[in-house]
């Protein structure tokens, strides 16, 4: 999809948003797979509400994209937009036991930069790529722990109201690997209060996670379809390997996932989120 009106592209400099033409998602996501369309750069969460008066006037498709990690988006040319939140700098700032965090900002390095602070509580997500905003919306956990539990606020463009919104950690549902936020809800800021925690403490290693030991137990590192593949280094990531296609890594999906319910009978689930045109 592309934006040829100088009027729309003249809108877009007035709200502080830079327009991206031709952008390869590949480029964008950490499978490197994905076609080609317009980037809308927002630098601004206020200007949001009026962008999005602006593309829906003139009958614009588009998408959130965060930090394009467990996004899988298919090829060639694309028939939306892309939105994306520009990262401000600083992302955290720290009050007490509250990290008050952009949904721009890179998870692993949030993470990290709390811990540093005698932080804890979310250190099984140091090595998860992808936003805060992401995490927030999937309710990302590992080893035994979930984002969600330490949410007390949450700052968000609600698409159904055309507004920015704050929402109490109370009224939202976290559930495994699920919440109650809107499909076009979009992630900006999120207050987390997070127990004190020596950073030594942090640094220690959880344990390994059993959807990867299965697949890796059955031998499916290095498993391919095309150039998408099993990570040869940890068994829970799908990498692409060269030139993967969108069709490729969903059939090496569908055949992990496979082997796994043959083998142990069990289920596992697609977090991986699909846009296909």
């Amino acid at each position: 999809m592309r934006i040829n009106d100088p009027k729309i592209a003249a809108r877009l400099g007035e709200l502080d948003v830079e327009l991206v033409p031709g952008t390869r998602l590949a480029d964008l996501t950490s499978l490197g797979i994905g076609g080609t369309t317009d980037l809308l750069r927002i630098r601004k969460h206020e200007s949001i509400p009026d962008l999005l008066t602006l593309l829906d006037a003139n009958h614009v498709p588009h998408k959130f994209l965060g930090g394009g990690s467990n996004l899988l988006v298919g090829d060639g040319e694309l028939p939306w937009v892309v939105l994306q939140l520009v990262p401000p700098e600083p992302g955290v700032i720290l009050e007490g036991n509250f990290a008050r965090v952009d949904a721009a900002a890179d998870l692993g390095r949030t993470v990290t930069f709390c811990a540093k602070h005698d932080l804890g509580g979310m250190e099984g997500l140091i090595g998860v790529p992808g936003t805060v905003g992401g995490a927030l919306r999937m309710n990302a956990g590992a080893y035994g722990m979930q984002i969600g539990a330490y949410v007390r606020e949450v700052k968000l463009y609600r698409a159904a109201d055309h507004k920015i919104e704050i929402l109490q950690g109370n009224q939202i549902s976290f559930e495994y690997r699920h919440t109650s936020f809107a499909p076009d809800d979009m992630m900006l800021a999120v207050t987390l209060e997070l127990p004190s925690k020596p950073y030594k403490e942090i640094l220690q290693n959880p344990p390994g996670a059993s959807a990867g030991r299965m697949i890796d137990d059955l031998g499916l590192k290095g498993l391919s379809v095309g150039d998408a593949r099993v990570s040869d280094r940890h068994a829970n990531f799908f990498v692409n390997a060269g030139k993967a296609s969108a069709r490729d890594m969903l059939k090496l999906i569908a055949d992990v996932r496979e082997r796994v319910k043959k083998a142990y009978g069990v289920t596992l689930e697609n977090e991986v989120v699909v846009w296909n045109g």
